[in-house]
Formats: structure tokens, sequence, C-alpha cells
């Protein structure tokens, strides 16, 4: 089903995204020229400059910018409208967008998209990942139905449903001697270089109040804002590196883990949704398979 909106505006909004009049053109595969023409309609039914021209292309006016996110917000209120037609027959169909961390790709992507496509075949997936400051951004924006996070602590937010709950781990060297026990005391941390994310991440906060808390001297070695570069960091011989080994993938022979304990440290999968965008019959499914799905995976794991 096409969309509601004058397709001049998906131009106007399209153009605005990628600054170019060229590469809109080539998205929509039409000539430049007709994409120049819608522009200038508008303009003249707005009475208004939209576009700014620069020597890299175009950029939105005053006025542009003023228009641009209430129209956005209208486009996806017509997407709703369009899917919720299509469902209206009962049918699960339309887009669904979901957020995963990068480090959930290997064990949750394929497997999500598989199970939509076999029991909701005319429901289409919008897949991204990006670290939890990104995702949580596009779910306040809306860019993005749901997305699967982590979260330290206790989950509070009404808009979050707890999946799963996950020990952090003490992750170093395959025959490192620390490591050769199931667990591993927090006070064990005492001096020992650690390879961890920069601040503001909500881990780093974490660990920095438990280390005051109980009089431990955190020696970071090396800061890394993904779970990957970390352990390429601790297989180096950088230190030891602290995750959850959640969706991490585990094969790798030159690294051992350890759970931390006294106290545990527990970590919540959460799925979370968005605020500005209503739930869809196909939403409601898609979510509804990933609450399934998740938990089995990572009991699968652990």
């Amino acid at each position: 089903m096409q969309s509601i909106l004058d397709s001049k505006w998906l131009v106007f909004m399209k153009v605005a995204e990628l600054g170019s009049l060229t590469k809109a053109a080539t998205v929509f595969d039409v000539p430049q020229s007709m994409i120049s023409r819608n522009v200038s309609v508008l303009e003249r039914q707005c009475g208004a400059r939209l576009f700014r021209r620069t020597g890299r292309g175009v950029v939105l006016t005053e006025f542009g910018e003023q228009l641009y996110p209430r129209l956005q917000a209208l486009m996806q209120q017509a997407d709703r409208l369009a899917d919720d037609i299509r469902s209206s027959g009962g049918v699960a169909a339309g887009e669904v967008r979901v957020g995963m961390l990068p480090s959930s790709v290997p064990m949750l992507a394929s497997k999500l998209y598989s199970l939509v496509k076999e029991k909701f075949p005319r429901v289409r997936l919008h897949l991204s990942d990006g670290p939890s400051t990104q995702l949580e951004e596009w779910l306040r924006e809306g860019r993005m139905d749901m997305a699967l996070l982590l979260r330290e602590g206790p989950v509070s937010d009404s808009g979050e449903s707890v999946l799963a709950q996950i020990s952090l781990r003490l992750i170093g060297p395959r025959n490192d001697p620390l490591l050769q026990e199931p667990t591993v005391d927090l006070s064990a941390l005492q001096g020992r270089p650690l390879v961890v994310p920069s601040h503001p991440h909500p881990l780093r906060a974490r660990l920095d109040t438990l280390a005051e808390a109980r009089g431990i001297n955190l020696n970071i070695a090396a800061e890394a804002d993904s779970i990957r570069l970390q352990h390429e960091i601790v297989a180096a011989g950088g230190g030891y590196a602290i995750t959850s080994g959640l969706f991490e993938m585990d094969s790798d022979s030159r690294l051992a883990s350890a759970r931390i304990v006294k106290p545990e440290l527990l970590r919540s999968v959460v799925l979370s949704t968005s605020p500005r965008r209503p739930h869809t019959l196909a939403t409601r499914e898609v979510l509804r398979l990933i609450v399934q799905v998740v938990p089995e995976l990572l009991q699968t794991r652990h």
C-alpha cells in the first residue's frame, strides 16, 4: 500500500535526510530534474524556500527545519494508518523496526528474521544495530518500535519488559590462574589491569560506585567501548574485561571467564518500546516473538 502522504513530501524528507538532490534521485530511481521539480512545486505552494544550496549539496532553510520534525511525525502516523488498514482483516502486516546491540546480532538477527518470515509473511522487518545510547535515542525519537537492551541494576521503566537476568563475568587469558575456578570474588579485582568502557557507559558508572563503596582500587589499563574491542585487548595481554557473556561469541579459545561473586553482579536483558510509536498488530506479534525467543536462546547458552 502506498503512503497516504503526497509523494512530493516524501521526496522532501529524503532530500533533507541525504542532503543531496542527486542521492535522492538515485534512491527513487528517477532523474534529478524530477526531484528538483518536486521541490520547486512545494516551495511555490509554501511560499518559502525549503533548501539552501551549498558546495556539497543542500541543507534545510530555517523554514525547512521547522517543517521537518512535524512532517516526520506525520509520516510515522501515516505509515501506522497504512499498517492498520492492511491489518484490519486480523492479519499482521506492515513494517516493524527492531534495534539490537551489535553483540546480539549473531544470536538473534537470523533467528528473528526466520521466525517472522515463517509466521507473519506480510510483516516487513527493519533491523538496526548500535550501542545502547544510540538505540535509546532512536526509541525516544520514534525511529524504532522496540529495542533489545542491557540494563545495569533494577529496571523501573514501565515501557520495558525484563526478559532475563545474567551474571557479570571476569574475562581474561585462557590459562590465567585467576580464572581456573567457576567464580571469582569482586575483591580480586583490586589493582588488576582492567579493560572497561569509557564514561558515561552504565557499566563503568556501576563499577566505579561499587569500587568506592568496597574500597577497591580499580586499575583502568585501557578503555574500549565495544565488547569485541575489549576481548581483543584482553587476548593481547592487556588485562581483564568485565562482561555478561550474554551475546558475545564464547568460542574464542584465547579467553576464559569466571562469574563474579561477593557480591554477584546481575544485569538485565530488557525489551524496550518507543513511546512515540503506538503498537500495531504487527509490532505486537514481533514483540511477542522476541519475548518468547530471547529467554529460550539465553537458556541454551548458560
